[in-house]
């Protein structure tokens, strides 16, 4: 009798028996360990995209430097007085290409400005611009693609006709023309041209999120049971189509930073006495050669800040992007 039994309870223990006595043993499991296995959250729920993304992102290396880069870009843009105590718009004529000095390690431009000084407060327009172009354009974007590819039919071929001449106008010479006109020196005419040409990318990336998400079989439940059209998008569709415009409006603020450096470089931008990096690129190119670091820091800085903005929109795309999982 003792051998039967042990021998009933070695074939129970491979049997049914010993896989459901495994599985209530990893359930129970599950429910005690805080951050259950991979894929799920506390007490073994599922994660949401939002948490899958942030987890992802918070392990990505380039995540991590960019976003420390565009913080003390922000940091310093606020206030630009905690590394630099001068004027940007003090100048001596006197040290006028004068190369590094105790104090002053950037040099001095053609006016006899401090390069360090107007490259640290250039940074604030520049990140102004970028932000709130871009706030503009994921706006304007995404409001008018999800309506279209909520509502479809005659607002939908309106719309993708009017993007299509939007298309086809360049940025660069748009931007000589529209400007050439404008008087006013403060950032908002280029902040409004922006706007204006940049809203056609994030509305067919809109767009196209809205078409797919309406398809899926939780809007049409929402619909069945009598849902309004409004709840749809704001409760069901937006959650699930944002992701894409958010990867596409975090690339191009890196773009729209770039671009308003050129604008003021070809003077149809920001004009002087406003401080910014396109500006002083301009003033420093005919004296690359005799005084180079006129031209290198302010270049220097743009470069850094555009390469940030994109190399954190590469990331969070990573990140947002089941398919590259």
């Amino acid at each position: 009798m003792p051998e039967q039994y042990e021998s009933e309870g070695a074939i129970s223990s491979t049997g049914m028996g010993g896989a459901m006595d495994l599985a209530v043993t990893e359930a129970e499991t599950l429910e005690r360990t805080p951050g259950g296995p991979e894929g799920t959250g506390p007490a073994g729920k599922p994660r949401s995209l939002w948490s899958d993304a942030w987890r992802d992102l918070r392990r990505n290396p380039v995540f991590i430097v960019s976003a420390l880069v565009i913080l003390f870009l922000v940091v310093i843009s606020l206030w630009p007085s905690l590394i630099a105590s001068g004027n940007p718009l003090k100048c001596d004529l006197a040290k006028a290409q004068e190369g590094s000095q105790p104090g002053h390690p950037f040099g001095y431009d053609g006016q006899g400005c401090d390069v360090y000084t107007r490259t640290v407060y250039g940074t604030r327009i520049s990140i102004s611009v970028g932000v709130l172009a871009t706030l503009g354009v994921a706006l304007l974007g995404s409001v008018l693609g999800g309506l279209a590819g909520y509502f479809g039919g005659g607002w939908d071929s309106l719309m993708s006709r009017i993007t299509d001449i939007f298309f086809a106008i360049p940025v660069v010479l748009g931007g000589l023309v529209l400007l050439s006109v404008v008087t006013s020196n403060t950032i908002w005419p280029v902040i409004g041209f922006i706007v204006l040409l940049g809203w056609t990318q994030v509305y067919r990336i809109a767009r196209g999120s809205v078409i797919t998400a309406k398809q899926n079989d939780y809007v049409q439940a929402a619909r069945a049971l009598g849902a309004s059209d409004s709840r749809i998008l704001l409760r069901h569709i937006t959650p699930n189509a944002v992701a894409p415009v958010i990867v596409v409006s975090t690339i191009a603020l890196g773009t729209y930073i770039a671009l308003e450096a050129t604008l003021s470089y070809l003077g149809v931008g920001l004009k002087p006495p406003t401080v910014s990096w396109g500006i002083d690129i301009s003033a420093a190119s005919p004296y690359i050669r005799n005084a180079p670091h006129m031209l290198l820091w302010p270049a220097g800085a743009l470069a850094v800040t555009v390469l940030a903005f994109i190399m954190l929109g590469d990331a969070v795309r990573d990140a947002l992007d089941p398919k590259l999982r």
